[in-house]
């Protein structure tokens, strides 16, 4: 047994290696910045050129930023808007995404929003913007020019368009001008609330978790259960996640008031915080599905992880991404603001949401997911089994349709969407989402045939990538006969390719040419109906108490 005296002397040391430490993190701390700024005096004394000062700073802070996390971040005063609008969903403008193929050619209305100051100016998609306020959109980037389409609500921008279509007073290819007065436009984080066709299923395509969405979830389930709604399905595929109070805010509506929907814990006692449900809920016992996948991510994480360990959804699709660090914004001199990861996220039952650890990177500098050994078993409310290891595991594992590489080719590289805006000037009208079916698919080869894009499939791809290491390991002659026999096997041109894959390139295809005519909603209108995910997922069996 310890004396007196050794405990004493024990606490003594204690105490006295606390400030210790401290003093030692502020020496280094104070020893780095007197360092750097040190050296930013020197360069700008003895640099053989004028030194860009804004520019090395800026780099030097995003380095060590980098060395950090993804989400650690400074934003200066001049990137404040879009860092609000990330957040908010909210932006000053006209409410049109803008196409412009050539930066010394027009702009061109791509997809007018419903209901927005560009449709009640008169706007189509397929009109070309030829200046604004008075500038040439000629040598302007889009960038640019969605910059000058933006600004404060209330003001007026003044559009010259070339016209798609005749109308009351002007031809088609007249050049007139239009005022538009900019509104606040808000980006819908719920895209889409509706019944699916047996008419009992709800479904909800939730995509962000930007201010007031979990205001949105709440009426939306209302009006569909209103409509005779038996079953829910909320659908957070690639939604990477936002505000920690929405999400907390969409779980209330489904569990009852006081439960714990998320903690986060982190260095600072500070950052610890049990987030509890602080409102009744409107429904606690209507069979709800989420759907998630890879690109599910944060919030989207914590409402399917609480819905999940409460035993209050069935969670169908893939595993989550793994995003489970809280951010804390902090001001900083001059207007600036600093994201910073202040904790992690745990799921009611205890699970860190985190499935990367980025404080431990391979020498190469990637960082690694957590090896399925070390994971741990939970308990969700009534006792079945869930693991941690970052992400959330679905109840039931349903994979989305794998598409060929030419499919995704004809997509990233734009060539379905030039076709549809094709479409738009060749066709006045089109029938509802519901109604529309594409079925001129050969006018549609004779327009991607004479495109550049990359047609390989994917077998053909790692045979390049196979000829060229032969070709550096020095065996491509000794093989020669048999790599062109499997080349000629491989190649296929480009127009029997694409007729291979008709069936998998239509809805692309119908999806955007009925967004320009019937807006964002029937888009997705049109991608249920080829939602073999979804369909799969409605078979499953829900988990219900």
């Amino acid at each position: 047994m310890k004396t007196m005296k050794q405990t004493l002397m024990v606490l003594a040391l204690l105490a006295a290696s606390i400030p210790a430490f401290a003093q030692s993190k502020s020496f280094t701390l104070g020893k780095w910045v007197e360092i750097q700024n040190s050296i930013l005096k020197e360069l700008n004394r003895s640099y053989v050129d004028t030194l860009p000062l804004n520019r090395i700073e800026r780099l030097g802070i995003d380095a060590m930023l980098e060395g950090l996390d993804p989400y650690t971040v400074y934003v200066p005063e001049e990137e404040q808007e879009n860092f609000q609008m990330m957040i908010s969903g909210v932006y000053g403008g006209i409410g049109a995404v803008i196409y412009k193929p050539d930066v010394n050619g027009n702009v061109i209305i791509n997809e007018p929003y419903a209901g927005s100051p560009a449709v009640r100016g008169g706007l189509v998609c397929g009109d070309e913007i030829v200046e604004i306020d008075g500038v040439s959109t000629h040598g302007l980037t889009s960038a640019e020019s969605s910059e000058k389409m933006r600004g404060k609500p209330g003001t007026t921008v003044v559009f010259k368009v070339k016209k798609l279509r005749d109308g009351d007073s002007w031809k088609a290819g007249d050049i007139i001008e239009v005022p538009i007065v900019r509104e606040r436009i808000n980006m819908p984080a719920l895209e889409y609330v509706g019944l699916l066709d047996d008419g009992e299923t709800g479904y909800m395509l939730q995509t962000k978790f930007t201010e007031g969405v979990s205001s949105a979830v709440r009426e939306g389930f209302l009006k569909l259960k209103a409509q005779g709604m038996k079953k829910l399905v909320l659908d957070l595929r690639g939604n990477g996640g936002g505000l920690l109070n929405e999400a907390v805010g969409i779980v209330s509506l489904f569990v009852p008031k006081g439960s714990v929907v998320v903690t986060q814990k982190g260095r600072d006692a500070n950052a610890e915080f049990v987030h509890k449900t602080t409102t009744d809920p409107i429904d606690t016992s209507l069979p709800i599905v989420v759907l998630v996948d890879s690109g599910s991510a944060s919030a989207s994480e914590i409402v399917s992880g609480a819905l999940q360990d409460l035993d209050r959804a069935t969670i169908i699709g893939t595993r989550t991404y793994g995003k489970g660090l809280v951010q804390s914004i902090r001001p900083l001199p001059y207007n600036g603001q600093l994201k910073v990861t202040t904790a992690k996220y745990y799921t009611p039952s205890g699970r860190c949401v985190q499935a990367i650890d980025y404080s431990h990177r391979n020498e190469d500098g990637s960082v690694g997911h957590i090896p399925d050994s070390l994971t741990h078993e939970f308990k969700t409310l009534h006792g079945r089994t869930v693991r941690d290891g970052g992400g959330i595991t679905p109840d039931f594992e349903v994979k989305a349709h794998r598409y060929s590489r030419l499919t995704y080719s004809l997509v990233l590289s734009g060539i379905v969407e030039q076709y549809a805006l094709k479409y738009v000037r060749e066709h006045a009208s089109i029938p509802p989402a519901s109604e529309f079916r594409f079925t001129d698919f050969e006018d549609f080869v004779a327009f991607a045939k004479d495109k550049e894009f990359d047609y390989r499939s994917s077998a053909k791809t790692i045979f390049d990538e196979m000829k060229k290491t032969l070709v550096e390991d020095g065996l491509s002659e000794a093989m020669s006969e048999e790599l062109a026999a499997l080349e000629k096997s491989l190649d296929i041109d480009k127009e029997t390719f694409l007729r291979l894959k008709k069936d998998e390139i239509i809805p692309f295809i119908e999806e955007e040419i009925v967004v320009r005519y019937w807006y964002q909603e029937a888009g997705i209108e049109s991608r249920i109906r080829y939602d073999d995910q979804l369909k799969e997922a409605l078979t499953k069996p829900s988990i219900s108490y």
